[in-house]
């Protein structure tokens, strides 16, 4: 299988299935996890990530782990909990294993996620149930949570194709060659097709930071997003700074948290959000599609939220806390990114927030602030950054959005235009 050319950085060599996968596995331990010898790996999977989990295991103790603990999901599983369970078990949740993870990574561990189910699972169930599940699980999750929002812990999150998936993003392709084309994409944004993919995401790094750091020199007060249904301006957090590629992790190991990842990002002020912003891509929120999300800002609280299709889903999202309407992050991607220019919809935010500049909903990251990770939850709140029990990305960028810096004294020029930096 031959992988989108769009994606190339690098003379792509020939390779079969296995060792592409080999490769994605291999580059996902030592660029994206930075996997230290000695530590252990909690991983996440659905059951048909299991190939690609199996490869990360052999790469993770081949690095030197001490052991590797993989938690699986079934998909057909979760929409049983749908169809059979009692009304009162929709506000439950497996508090103690989220405990346990939380457990994990005080100790040490670090977190892989494998992403890669089917975008519109939950499409048909009800509203009101997914809610209050998605609501129950945030809460549990929490402790765990915040040890990644902070980057506390080396951690990454990759991808692997599975049938549900890529008939989603293939609708007219028989199965198996849906799936191929999936992989092949997947290979190609994550640089698991190159000859050197561990090379190559070292030079895709620095560019990253060589972004992050002139963002840092003009040190915006606020960016102003303007396009077609938006007309955003959004407050940057005191004291905020721009990431973008990898990070050094509380813990000392240095990581790439997203595979693939295109951003440069910060912090809002959670109090200074104004105006109207409409998505440029579907949202698939925890089995459920939302499409055409429109919602206006005042002070940096969202008032009206719609949505042509999943918008009780996206009001239950909004109310599970007061943070969950106001922003935690704010990200730049031009429109020329590799995965912009595939020209896909992948129906999957690690994927689809990287071919657009995003906003996200939610708990802000503290890594996102100078010395953020000496603050105490006060001390960042009174910086502008946002609490919550969720973090949710959605895309609100193309070739038609412009983007303005502005500066304290409220002069503006301009960042991106049509959707490139300037």
């Amino acid at each position: 299988m031959s992988a989108p050319a769009p994606f190339a950085e690098t003379p792509v060599e020939v390779l079969n299935f296995e060792k592409k996968l080999d490769r994605l596995a291999a580059v996902a331990v030592r660029s994206g996890l930075g996997l230290a010898p000695g530590q252990e790996l909690v991983m996440t999977a659905g059951i048909d990530g299991l190939p690609l989990a199996r490869k990360i295991t052999e790469h993770a103790y081949q690095a030197g782990a001490s052991l590797v603990t993989t938690l699986f999901t079934d998909e057909e599983s979760t929409l049983a909990r749908y169809r059979y369970s009692a009304d009162a078990g929709f506000d439950a949740a497996a508090g103690w294993l989220y405990e346990g993870m939380a457990a994990a990574y005080k100790s040490g561990a670090a977190r892989l996620a494998i992403t890669g189910g089917n975008p519109g699972l939950l499409s048909s169930e009800d509203p009101e149930k997914v809610g209050r599940a998605n609501r129950a699980m945030s809460k549990a999750y929490r402790p765990a949570l915040e040890l990644i929002t902070r980057h506390d812990i080396n951690w990454t999150i990759v991808a692997a194709a599975t049938p549900s998936w890529a008939a989603a993003v293939f609708p007219n392709e028989p199965a198996e060659q849906a799936l191929g084309k999936l992989w092949d994409a997947i290979f190609a944004a994550s640089r698991a097709d190159q000859s050197d993919p561990v090379a190559a995401w070292k030079k895709h790094d620095d560019k990253l930071h060589t972004w992050a750091d002139r963002m840092n020199a003009k040190r915006y007060a606020a960016l102003h997003f303007k396009g077609p249904g938006t007309d955003l301006k959004v407050g940057l957090a005191d004291d905020h700074l721009w990431l973008g590629g990898g990070t050094k992790a509380g813990n000392g190991r240095y990581c790439i948290p997203n595979m693939p990842t295109e951003e440069v990002f910060t912090t809002p002020h959670k109090d200074r959000v104004e105006g109207t912003v409409r998505s440029t891509k579907p949202l698939s929120y925890q089995g459920t599609m939302i499409e055409d999300i429109a919602v206006r800002f005042e002070g940096g609280k969202i008032v009206e939220a719609h949505a042509a299709k999943g918008e009780q889903v996206l009001r239950k999202m909004i109310e599970t806390d007061e943070g969950a309407r106001r922003l935690g992050e704010v990200s730049l991607v031009p429109h020329s990114s590799p995965i912009a220019a595939s020209g896909m919809l992948f129906l999957n935010t690690l994927f689809d927030e990287n071919a657009a500049c995003h906003i996200a909903l939610g708990q802000a990251y503290s890594s996102c602030l100078i010395h953020g990770d000496k603050l105490s939850p006060e001390e960042l709140a009174a910086r502008g950054a946002n609490d919550s029990l969720i973090h949710v990305d959605w895309m609100i960028g193309s070739n038609r959005i412009d983007v303005d810096g502005i500066a304290a004294a409220g002069a503006a020029e301009p960042v991106m235009r049509q959707g490139e930096w300037v």
